[in-house]
């Protein structure tokens, strides 16, 4: 019997968070080394957003640097990832019988929202990855809809990792870079209410988050980076229990919270 996948969501943080991983880092990777082998990773990452959820089949998916202005070593590191033309497949039929839209790209590769948390997770590169776009303008809602179309693919031993960040202001991380490295109050006060609500689980709550939550505008500009912790949300079914597994501050302000949802029978515990 294939064993059940949670849906991950998972900081990436700053390019560098491949040099320097920290608590961040360990935790994810502990986490990862706790789950049965993967029959292959759905990767969504806030980098990779278009206009319809589209499925990358590349067989070898290139390591992108898609970042400019960081150490020449950082330049040199890649993720030998391969991918899998079945599974891929499977995505886009799960998609489709959700009632949205998909296309293909065959040849997309891995942006540094993916490859960078998954070299600390899966260091060798065993499992095949199938990158899946994100479409900021559809919001949360398109996100969690994107999410719950994932969600029968954990009983078939695929594991959802959705990376962004709970908080991401990079006009914010220069001011604190200049005075000092003070955190904004907001930080802390918008990754505790996203947590509680969660626990609750409140999901009307958080896709309306832009009117709810504390500091919401200042930490997301814009919504990329959350939306991954939408389709995490989604992904993990109806009545999933959210465990945050790793809470913190990286670069000043931003919030580098992990969950895991594990798909739940019956109502929440």
């Amino acid at each position: 019997m294939t064993p059940i996948q949670p849906a991950l969501f998972v900081p990436h943080g700053a390019p560098t968070f491949a040099q320097h991983p920290g608590a961040a880092g360990a935790a994810i990777a502990a986490a990862a080394g706790a789950l049965p082998l993967p029959r292959a990773i759905v990767v969504v990452s806030a980098h990779w957003d278009t206009a319809l959820p589209t499925v990358g089949f590349a067989d070898r998916p290139e390591t992108i640097h898609d970042f400019r202005g960081f150490p020449e070593e950082l330049y040199a590191l890649r993720y030998p990832a391969t991918g899998c033309r079945e599974a891929a497949e499977e995505v886009v039929a799960a998609i489709r019988n959700a009632g949205l839209p998909v296309a293909r790209d065959p040849g997309r590769g891995l942006d540094h929202g993916a490859w960078v948390p998954l070299r600390l997770m899966f260091p060798d590169a065993d499992v095949p990855v199938i990158p899946l776009s994100i479409q900021s303008q559809g919001g949360p809602h398109q996100a969690y809809r994107l999410g719950q179309a994932l969600a029968p693919l954990a009983a078939k031993g695929f594991l959802i990792v959705a990376s962004g960040n709970v908080t991401h202001n990079l006009r914010d991380y220069q001011a604190a870079a200049r005075s000092g490295g003070r955190t904004p109050a907001y930080v802390r006060q918008f990754a505790d209410w996203i947590a509680a609500r969660l626990d609750a689980g409140d999901v009307s709550a958080l896709l309306d988050y832009r009117r709810q939550a504390p500091g919401a505008v200042q930490a997301h500009p814009s919504d990329e980076h959350l939306l991954p912790l939408h389709v995490a949300l989604g992904a993990g079914g109806e009545h999933a229990r959210a465990e945050r597994f790793h809470s913190g501050i990286d670069d000043y302000v931003i919030a580098m919270d992990a969950y895991s949802f594990l798909p739940q029978q019956g109502g929440r515990p």
